[in-house]
């Protein structure tokens, strides 16, 4: 099971209420949501190996260098490129990785990369069935039902999730898993600053991938004179080139980010107790690490 801890968390903090609070008033919404969600995930699911993966670079200066609108809106500090978080967000994502340390559940990320690319690492070298939890799209282009690879998608804040597989893609967006990363580069995503070429949403995408079979067939159709497409189609897909060059290489998922050694098996107790149990009493983990414990002592 590999996570995208950023999303989760997020969706932990928008999903819980703020008034969460350690004993000394701070918001731990974020921590205890999360610490929910992957108990409820190891109740319902028992993997044998889980990875929290982090993002160590949230926007890696080689994609903002092919695109520079990348996540450009979401940038808190032009000074440092730092990232737009809550203020109530920020201190807990430090008691997020102290805690999943005590726990003893592996986390990762690389410098330079985003937890997408670590992800899309581990799912790609997985000897056996993968599931990926993540509230992120740009991951189902890592659905592969050959190699029981597939995503749980949150459907709201941090409780049931559905589990999409290459059919259920095809159900939703009218594109497999191999075609969804072309597809998105075409549509677009205002919310990582990818434009999308002009005129071409969701839809039109999923059509046009579908008909021509990926992007370079829906290029080369642009630029045949008698291909079946109308001519402002052909018209914005050929004034798109320039962002087409490099928009695949943003928008695909990296598959060879160098790892460290990673031990991902789960552990029944935890790895720490001791300092486990004193953040447990310093930011009020209460019934959320109780449960997070049951789960795995549980499997």
């Amino acid at each position: 099971m590999l996570l995208d801890t950023a999303s989760l968390y997020f969706r932990a903090y928008f999903g819980v209420p703020e008034s969460v609070k350690a004993p000394d008033g701070t918001p731990v919404n974020a921590v205890r949501g999360l610490l929910d969600f992957i108990a409820r995930l190891v109740s319902d699911h028992s993997p044998g190996s889980l990875v929290a993966c982090m993002d160590a670079d949230w926007r890696p200066q080689w994609r903002v260098d092919l695109i520079p609108s990348y996540k450009a809106h979401r940038v808190a500090d032009p000074a440092d490129g730092s990232e737009e978080v809550p203020d109530t967000l920020s201190p807990q994502v430090p008691v997020i990785e102290a805690v999943l340390d005590a726990v003893g559940i592996t986390r990762v990320g690389v410098p330079g990369y985003e937890a997408d690319d670590v992800i899309g690492t581990l799912a790609t070298a997985a000897p056996g069935p993968a599931a990926i939890v993540t509230g992120d799209r740009d991951l189902f282009q890592l659905v592969d039902d050959a190699r029981g690879v597939r995503v749980l998608f949150p459907r709201k804040g941090v409780g049931d999730v559905d589990v999409l597989d290459g059919a259920a893609l095809v159900e939703r967006y009218g594109v497999t898993p191999g075609q969804y990363a072309d597809f998105a580069a075409l549509r677009g995503d205002p919310s990582d600053g990818l434009p999308g070429v002009k005129g071409i949403g969701e839809k039109t995408a999923a059509e046009l991938v579908r008909q021509y079979g990926d992007l370079a067939g829906v290029r080369a159709a642009a630029e045949e004179p008698f291909s079946k497409l109308t001519p402002a189609r052909r018209r914005n897909i050929l004034a798109a080139s320039a962002y087409l060059d490099v928009a695949p290489k943003v928008v695909r998922v990296a598959d060879d980010v160098p790892l460290p050694p990673l031990s991902p098996e789960l552990p029944r107790t935890p790895a720490a107790p001791e300092e486990l149990a004193v953040l447990a009493s310093r930011w009020g983990l209460g019934g959320s690490l109780s449960r997070l414990l049951d789960a795995l002592a549980a499997r």
